[in-house]
């Protein structure tokens, strides 16, 4: 399939959300790109590593690609490589998300999932079992998600201008959920380059050790990292949320229920960091979000009341939101 026209392949709708919060004064825009042909921002990250690869000629079709995923660049590079007939090999942990991993099948991927980590670093070990694979398939490349300057180019290249064109040219700030720090990264250089005022809100997970973060247990991918990703060293965000995975939960279904978009975890730390900065935010401002991938994925764990008391040890809602619900039943 071949795109057609000038508009980028990855051009999503940037929508103006009105009920997300009571916030009357505050613009609030949101990026769709779980509008993406894979389901996630991720679409473009994996269209910019397998190009750049291919442009070199290091890859070409029959070639194999092996990348360590949490789910979404999975997905991104297990489609972006069967429109090229080259075979993707994902290594993955046990965290990744089930119907991902079915998804990445259903494109013809390979999935290695990497379990019993002695030290429960999961990305370190995913790291090491992509270097195995690598020596295993003499010929075999791999994108290098956490480290290839390919990864920020593709957010510098479309995500960033895409925002700015849709908000006229005029965005205080932009709140962007980071893993490999990849996005937060082509955003940031995009900013710099341009002399813009806009304020990067890097919104990272509990237990993540990125900007200084100490690692813990995280249950949910796509947000946050265990070990630096050599990327991270030059992201320079205007401030750091870390966000608890049960506020995540909570910040998708707030998203889901006052405005329709059903998103995956990492949106949902969005929300949920966009709603402690709500009152420091001066009236008259603009502010924008990643909605960075589907919550389709999701719906056994974050949409999942059983699953979410099980894992998380809490009730989904809070006791607010269920107050809110009782006293607006008929």
């Amino acid at each position: 399939m071949d795109s057609v026209g000038t508009l980028s392949p990855f051009n999503s709708p940037t929508v103006k959300l009105d009920r997300l919060f009571d916030a009357p004064g505050i613009e609030i825009f949101a990026k769709l790109d779980l509008l993406q042909l894979s389901g996630s921002t991720k679409e473009r990250t994996a269209g910019s590593l397998i190009d750049s690869f291919m442009k070199s000629g290091q890859l070409q079709s029959g070639g194999m690609v092996i990348e360590s995923t949490s789910g979404n660049l999975g997905i991104a590079l297990s489609r972006q490589c069967v429109v090229r007939g080259i075979k993707f090999v994902a290594v993955v942990d046990e965290n990744a998300n089930k119907s991902a991993l079915d998804i990445m099948r259903a494109y013809g991927a390979t999935v290695d999932l990497v379990v019993n980590q002695p030290d429960g670093n999961k990305l370190a070990a995913r790291r090491q079992r992509v270097a195995q694979l690598l020596a295993e398939n003499p010929g075999s490349v791999t994108t290098n998600q956490y480290g290839s300057l390919h990864n920020p180019a593709a957010h510098f290249s479309s995500t960033m201008p895409e925002i700015m064109e849709a908000v006229d040219g005029r965005l205080d700030m932009l709140f962007v959920a980071t893993s490999t720090t990849g996005t937060i990264l082509g955003c940031q250089n995009y900013v710099r380059e341009h002399g813009l005022s806009t304020k990067l809100i890097a919104v990272d997970a509990m237990g993540s050790v990125l900007f200084g973060g100490e690692s813990g247990n995280r249950r949910l991918p796509g947000l946050g990292a265990g070990i630096v990703p050599e990327l991270a060293l030059q992201a320079k965000p205007d401030r750091v949320f870390r966000i608890p995975e049960i506020d995540m939960v909570r910040g998708c279904r707030t998203l889901a229920r006052r405005e329709g978009i059903l998103a995956g975890a990492s949106t949902g730390a969005i929300v949920s960091a966009m709603g402690q900065l709500l009152p420091e935010i001066p009236q008259g401002s603009r502010i924008a979000f990643l909605v960075h991938d589907s919550g389709v994925p999701y719906l056994l764990s974050v949409y999942n009341d059983d699953w979410v008391r099980e894992q998380l040890g809490e009730e989904p809602d809070s006791v607010e939101a269920l107050q809110r619900e009782e006293l607006s039943a008929p």
